[in-house]
């Protein structure tokens, strides 16, 4: 079993940044893949960005030069830090984590953290 504990988001002003963070504590032995998801009302849950163990990435087109997903491994961690955030990037972030390959969701969920770009 792997927990995952997200922290991090709120309400900003479109422009501007925040930093999303996802502790995982557990069988994190087991882990080869973590990554960050969305999921806007009326809408599927898509990938925002993720990273392998092996420290490649993948970035949603729509966040590409906005979004840095990055790890700390000392801490378990990972963070995505978020620039020139825009009232579509509105949505809750859940944090994933788990075995995966191909850029797939893995097999554990954060609660999920509400991120709302507004003025």
């Amino acid at each position: 079993q792997v927990q995952l504990v997200e922290s991090g988001g709120g309400l900003v002003q479109p422009g501007g940044s925040l930093r999303l963070s996802c502790a995982a504590s557990g069988s994190i032995f087991m882990i080869n893949y973590r990554g960050w998801y969305r999921q806007a009302p009326g809408k599927q849950r898509e990938l925002v960005a993720a990273i392998t163990s092996g420290g490649g990435t993948n970035y949603a087109d729509s966040v590409k030069g906005r979004f840095t997903i990055s790890r700390d491994n000392a801490k378990n961690t990972i963070y995505l830090q978020m620039n020139s955030l825009k009232p579509e990037d509105t949505a809750v972030y859940y944090c994933n984590a788990g075995r995966s390959y191909n850029w797939r969701p893995a097999g554990y969920w954060g609660q999920g953290t509400q991120v709302t770009v507004s003025s």
